[in-house]
């Protein structure tokens, strides 16, 4: 019997057990975000330690940082072959509004082979599955064919603020040949994708201040600057009319798409035309000259998130607005640096700051972006694993989205990172209703247990 055959004997005959268990992962409430749950954070972090406990993974910790809980473990006796570094969050969104949920957020359901609770796709249900596979492995061959070593933290979901000095100070115990994450998805129902990019983030908020307090139109108006006005001049400053960013240096760094990867894009025949009907426009927008796909994941942005200031209520109001405001965010592309951007927007607001106001510019987080070759080896006998399981070819991705740790990971432990997720975008995850489509639980379980088999034969 092959290794695959015994995998899906071994998940079949357990399935309902590791369903029971799993819920009881997700009854605990993890949210990191509120500090009422901060015995939660220490209920989740110590439930998976002792599940590691089980499996029989070794020097199983729950180490403490400025903030929750790290966990980590490992087993090493897989003498001359590669090691994988797991990583995972335990961590929850908050469940609010909760009277949008169809069932409670903490007791997990099944309806239509969906799984639903908070956290039952982002993250725990695919960190669950981590551990699943291997209890599996060791049951079927009595040991495991690669080293393992896990890192699971419960502040993805705010930042991921304590990690970073975590890993540094760790550094030496968390080596490995390449970091495994399972917090990402498929392309497409039935679609398996090894994303192998994510673009960074910075932002900023821009505050306008004009006069020491609103003043009657009437009697100032069109000679006193507004303040709604000079942050729409600003604005407007940003982008031209093809979707181009035109703060000066902004795309000097930014690592273009090789012909091999727009080829690929190409190739996954994106439907533009279902998507316009899905969010409900009739056309799309985005920078000239590139494709949808290649606007989002391979291109950076710059997006206007929220503006403030003024007289909003019902009816109107005839002042000069003293105040305005703008928050701003970037996705960012390999090579782009988030301080470098920072400043370079700093210099732009500055050279285009109207006549008659004064200008505050705060930072918020940043994240820096990251990839790996989607023609390394680990990222290729990723694609293996998932078409075995699928039957169909392996999409080669990258996230529109940020995961701030996995740059850090890259600029710490300098180790390839192989973002390998079984989600759906359609499952509402920081949403209610988050639910986790059951079949690829089931599928992503085989996966993840013939890609530790395909490691094993790299020359790492």
């Amino acid at each position: 019997m092959s290794h695959l055959q015994s995998l899906d004997q071994y998940f079949s005959q357990h399935r309902e057990k590791h369903l029971e268990e799993l819920k009881e992962f997700l009854r605990i409430p993890s949210i990191s975000s509120l500090s009422e749950h901060k015995e939660d954070m220490l209920t989740a972090a110590s439930w998976l330690a002792d599940a590691l406990k089980k499996l029989g993974i070794e020097n199983v910790s729950v180490d403490d940082t400025k903030g929750h809980p790290v966990v980590y473990g490992d087993w090493l006796h897989a003498e001359g072959k590669p090691t994988i570094l797991f990583y995972g969050h335990y961590d929850v969104q908050p469940v609010d509004p909760l009277h949008l949920w169809e069932s409670e957020p903490f007791n997990p359901t099944i309806r239509d082979n969906k799984l639903f609770a908070r956290g039952s796709s982002d993250d725990k249900g695919q960190v669950f599955m981590h551990l699943k596979m291997i209890e599996a492995l060791f049951a079927i061959e009595g040991t495991l064919p690669v080293n393992v070593k896990f890192i699971y933290e419960g502040e993805e979901e705010v930042g991921s603020p304590n990690l970073p000095a975590y890993v540094e100070e760790h550094k030496e115990k968390l080596a490995a040949d390449l970091i495994l994450i399972s917090d990402t998805g498929l392309y497409a129902p039935g679609k398996p994708a090894v994303c192998y990019g994510l673009r960074g983030l910075t932002g900023v908020q821009i505050d306008v201040r004009g006069a020491k307090g609103d003043l009657h139109s009437g009697l100032y108006g069109g000679g006193v600057q507004n303040a709604i006005h000079a942050l729409a001049e600003i604005l407007a400053s940003f982008r031209n009319e093809d979707g181009q960013i035109l703060v000066e240096g902004f795309y000097d760094k930014v690592l273009p798409l090789t012909d091999e990867e727009r080829q690929a894009y190409k190739e996954l025949n994106f439907d533009e035309e279902a998507l316009k009907e899905e969010i409900g426009v009739n056309e799309l927008f985005g920078e000239k000259g590139y494709s949808y796909l290649e606007q989002t994941w391979a291109r950076p942005t710059l997006e206007i998130n929220g503006v403030f200031g003024g007289f909003s209520g019902e009816g109107i109001k005839t002042v000069l607005p003293a105040e305005a405001g703008a928050k701003i965010t970037c996705r960012l592309v390999p090579n782009q640096d988030p301080e470098e951007i920072v400043d370079l927007l700093r210099k732009h607001i500055q050279k285009h700051k109207p006549a008659g106001v004064e200008i505050t510019v705060s930072e918020f987080d940043k994240g820096a972006p990251y990839i790996t070759p989607f023609d390394h080896p680990v990222i290729q006998a990723a694609g293996r694993s998932y078409e075995k399981i699928y039957q169909v070819p392996t999409a080669y991705t990258r996230g529109g989205g940020s995961i701030p740790i996995v740059a850090a990971f890259d600029q710490i432990l300098g180790l390839p990172v192989v973002l390998m997720g079984f989600g759906l975008n359609s499952e509402n995850f920081h949403a209610p209703n988050e639910h986790f489509h059951l079949e690829n639980f089931d599928k992503g379980l085989r996966v993840l247990g013939d890609y530790l088999h395909e490691v094993s034969n790299l020359a790492l």
